[in-house]
């Protein structure tokens, strides 16, 4: 094996497809096929099953990119550390996975904070639903990831940050204490019961997201019939917006509502009866190589989180302590 083999193989994967990784790579695709057979034939095992579809790792290519995207990462900083080592400081690329109603929270803060004190590293900022982000960092795609988790594997390490609040979002007949993005008042602290929302419209993150079996948890907890969902949305924009429209209600944290436009408000109460709260934490690969650049955004990552709560921009969350 060669760089050159690993780095093209990690890109036929990221791209499912020979013809695009060719084209990427500026290079003709048989020569590139040639190259996989030889790797292939290397290891003497089957790396990529190919359809007319595109194409695809088997389990020992999946092994076999985790490797390479670390061995292409070290490689990345090495470079990066004899370039620009001179200049003091950390450096490098750091990828970081966050949740889409965490970053409404931390990704824009993290972006200053990071080029106000590390100019010398490079973010890459990952926004997507949690269940995804945990794929990403299974696969060694990020570095750190934001996921609603508290307990560790042996192949991800978890440092808890806070627990989280879930709200129902949206009219709920009967319901006459709205609340309103951003408010400060009581309306924040109003309560629902879980078993009030029997029968009431929702729409709700697919079956495999976390969210969702919370949600299914707690409404059996409530002796509740399970809930009404009229659609499975793994979007915010489109769960905030089926709740504005009037069509369903929606379960979401507190800090979803930053997502919505200047001056929207949307009613929401906190679920209580059961509480419904779920675990933030910090993540990374038990494996992979803690650097200055990795330890400077998590550092700053801990931080601001702390800083947000502290000072009341994040509401409905509690902070775990150290």
């Amino acid at each position: 094996m060669d760089i050159r083999q690993l780095r093209a193989f990690v890109i036929i994967v990221d791209l499912g497809s020979l013809t695009r990784a060719a084209a990427h790579l500026h290079v003709a695709q048989p020569a590139l096929s040639q190259r996989m057979t030889r790797l292939e034939a290397e290891l003497k095992t089957a790396l990529l099953l190919r359809s007319p579809q595109g194409v695809r790792p088997t389990e020992a290519g999946k092994a076999l990119y985790r490797h390479a995207r670390l061995v292409l990462r070290q490689l990345e900083e090495a470079r990066a550390e004899v370039l620009h080592g001179a200049q003091g400081g950390a450096t490098g690329t750091v990828a970081v996975g966050l949740p889409t109603t965490v970053a409404a929270m931390l990704a824009a803060p993290l972006l200053r904070r990071m080029r106000d004190q590390h100019p010398g590293i490079r973010l890459q900022v990952f926004e997507s639903m949690s269940g995804y982000l945990a794929e990403l960092l299974a696969n060694g795609r990020l570095d750190l990831a934001v996921l609603y988790r508290d307990v560790e594997t042996p192949n991800v390490a978890v440092e808890p940050l806070l627990d989280e609040d879930l709200f129902v979002m949206g009219a709920v007949p009967g319901d006459d204490v709205p609340g309103e993005a951003g408010d400060a008042g009581e309306a924040t602290q109003a309560t629902l019961r879980v078993a009030a929302l029997s029968g009431v419209p929702l729409v709700l993150p697919s079956g495999g997201q976390g969210l969702r079996l919370l949600v299914d948890r707690a409404f059996a907890q409530a002796d509740a019939e399970p809930p009404t969902v009229i659609a499975d949305i793994d979007s915010l924009p489109l769960l905030l917006s089926a709740a504005l429209d009037g069509l369903a209600c929606t379960v979401l944290p507190w800090s979803a509502l930053a997502a919505l436009p200047a001056g929207v408000t949307l009613a929401h109460r906190r679920l209580v009866e059961p509480a419904v709260a779920r675990p933030v934490s910090l993540c990374r690969l038990a494996s992979a190589a803690r650097t200055a650049a990795a330890e400077a955004v998590h550092d700053i990552l801990v931080a601001l989180t702390r800083e947000r709560v502290e000072a009341g921009a994040w509401r409905g969350v509690r902070l775990r302590e150290p």
